[in-house]
């Protein structure tokens, strides 16, 4: 076990049959065809040389595949975390650059650090409280961003690089003049192949097929138009050995944007392994997750490689294709080196133009118009979150945009968290067989004057403490109710901070001859809740383990003057009440025994006190 723990793809290599090899190099075969076009689009995004895409697609999935957990997941570079390195990155130095890959190499290092220490820490969880809707938006704003970067490459109109949103747009309107029709048809033509084949010949590689129409168009049109420019020849080369800039001084100017491309980059990764996972039937390790992008990361940057992650379009394709396990991703990486091997030089026929068509297709795609449409609808918190990380992503730092989009997202989980719900509650005597206790909202039930029983439905800690307080002050001061029973059946935690408010309105409550009462809190609780003290300052008299128990208990405290007179008679102990019940003595409960944390089990005789209602009950 602790070997497969240092080595988790030991625990999938037994899986691996001649059936699943066939079915893991055919996947393979496909994705290094799909990875062809979008390594090369998505390095001009970052501001790469195109070759580092294809770099980023050979050594990222490798490493990610065997030491993630996700049998599917095809990691490599990605549009979201292409575009961040080029924020990150482009005010540092000229895109393209031998400065810029360097410190796109050190961006990845830091990444890759940042995502292994959160692996090593088990720190998975903490991907289950961003929003989806941060990860909606923040996408929807880098698509609008990755069409509007390669706007001067489709219409020949000189922008300068790294200009801002607002600035291109003015840029490109106020350059109309200068645009170049040719370079638009290349475009244009490259994109429609790219959707009719997509739309015609679903198992045909789109993108290949686009670029290569566009391409011999490019080169027909290149004979008497001028502008059209190309990539230029890719090295026909395996990615080369490289060396971050792990200098004190790079290191903190990157600190801060290598921590968003991390969290970004774990987001996209555990939530398309999930995606695939919930078809697939795997149960996906989020902490492994972050390990296996973490170390694809890490041993990348010292391979030519910037940073990568999760990729939902190669996954899908890749589970689609019949993929068993991991052996899939390695078998992408080593068929598209083959490939590179043999065609890279026939890349200086690839036009800038045709690439920005593809590109302008790839940042369509990222729009998910359906989340956003049902978002818009249903929910105005959330559309906020949207709207906000949306509009962020477009006029601020990239990085500071996922930041503001997770730190909204916390502030919506507290938010709904710190509101619990405090529904009252009251016996349904209609069925004299089986009285059960329902919430007033579901049916109109008679409450007793004295005694107000409520459930709280979510966890007692720092944030929510403030809205049970007002509700039991509520109870005590609007309807003069001072024994308030508890159900904490909803209840997952108490910490100190809501302990020592429920310890003080009890306190306030005994004062008035009342107090707080507990049924059915659930044993980690009780255990935590007796460790903190809070079980004592309360008094385990007060807890109880059955409603009937805690009925008759607590029916003992209340005033026998008001009794006599209410018509309510909500339990049983009111029935057997005569009317004017004069004081008498009255047995009082403690336990008889306590379970290892000071919990009473069973009641017995305590001790004798004058009470009015002695041997009613």
């Amino acid at each position: 076990m602790k070997l497969q723990a240092l080595f988790p793809f030991l625990s999938w290599f037994k899986l691996i049959s001649k059936e699943s090899l066939k079915a893991d190099i055919f996947a393979g075969l496909t994705g290094a065809v799909i990875v062809l076009p979008q390594g090369v689009a998505f390095a001009t995004i970052a501001g790469m040389p195109p070759e580092y895409g294809l770099y980023t697609a050979m050594i990222t999935p490798i490493i990610a595949a065997l030491f993630g957990s996700s049998f599917h997941l095809i990691s490599g570079p990605t549009t979201a975390i292409s575009i961040v390195v080029f924020s990150a990155i482009s005010q540092y130095a000229t895109p393209g650059s031998p400065e810029f890959i360097s410190l796109a190499l050190t961006l990845t290092f830091l990444a890759g650090v940042y995502q292994l220490a959160f692996g090593l820490a088990r720190l998975g969880v903490l991907v289950n409280f961003v929003s989806h809707t941060v990860v909606i938006g923040f996408t929807a704003g880098a698509a609008v961003l990755i069409a509007t970067s390669q706007l001067k490459h489709i219409t020949g109109i000189p922008i300068k690089s790294g200009s801002e949103f607002l600035h291109t747009w003015a840029a490109l309107i106020h350059g109309i003049g200068q645009l170049n029709i040719y370079l638009l048809i290349i475009a244009a033509v490259t994109l429609a192949v790219s959707v009719a084949v997509k739309k015609f010949m679903r198992k045909a590689p789109n993108l290949l097929v686009g670029l290569i129409v566009g391409s011999v168009l490019a080169v027909y049109l290149s004979t008497f138009a001028e502008g059209i420019k190309f990539v230029g020849e890719i090295p026909a080369q395996l990615p080369p050995l490289s060396m971050p800039d792990l200098s004190l001084a790079t290191i903190k100017s990157l600190a801060a944007q290598a921590f968003a491309v991390a969290l970004l980059g774990l987001i996209e990764a555990v939530s398309i392994s999930r995606a695939v996972a919930t078809k697939s039937g795997q149960r996906i390790n989020a902490n492994q997750e972050f390990i296996g992008q973490g170390m694809s990361n890490l041993v990348g940057s010292f391979f030519s490689s910037y940073a990568g992650s999760g990729s939902f379009t190669r996954s899908g394709i890749n589970y689609e294709a019949g993929a068993k396990t991991p052996l899939s991703a390695v078998f992408a990486a080593v068929a598209l080196a083959g490939i590179i091997l043999l065609i890279a030089p026939l890349a200086k026929y690839l036009p800038i133009a045709a690439m920005g068509g593809v590109i302008l297709l790839v940042a369509y795609n990222l729009i998910d118009f359906h989340h956003i449409k049902h978002v818009l609808e249903f929910s105005k918190s959330e559309s906020a979150i949207l709207m906000t990380t949306f509009f962020a992503t477009l006029f601020l730092e990239l990085e500071f945009a996922i930041y503001l989009g997770v730190l909204l997202s916390l502030v919506l989980f507290l938010a709904k968290t710190s509101i619990p719900e405090i529904p009252a509650l009251s016996i349904d005597a209609s069925d004299e067989n089986n009285r059960k206790f329902v919430t007033l909202d579901q049916k109109p039930l008679r409450e007793c004057p004295q005694l107000k029983i409520i459930r709280i439905d979510r966890s007692v800690y720092f944030g929510s403490i403030t809205r049970i307080q007002n509700r039991i002050a509520e109870i005590s001061d609007k309807e003069g109710i001072h024994n308030i029973l508890i159900i904490a059946t909803g209840i997952n935690m108490i910490d100190l901070a809501g302990a020592e408010a429920l310890a003080a309105e009890h306190s306030r409550l005994k004062k008035l001859n009342g107090g707080l009462y507990f049924v059915d809190m659930k044993p980690a609780v009780y255990e935590t809740a007796a460790k903190s003290g809070f079980i004592k300052k309360i008094g385990s008299g007060n807890f109880f383990d059955e409603k009937s128990k805690a009925i008759t208990a607590i029916h003992k405290n209340l005033d026998p003057h008001k009794c006599g007179g209410c018509k309510a008679l909500v339990f049983r102990e009111c029935q057997q009440l005569p009317a004017g019940a004069e004081l008498s003595k009255a047995v009082f409960t403690r336990p008889k025994q306590q379970d290892s944390s000071g919990r009473g089990l069973t009641p017995d005789v305590g001790m004798i006190l004058p009470h009015p209602l002695a041997g009613q009950a």
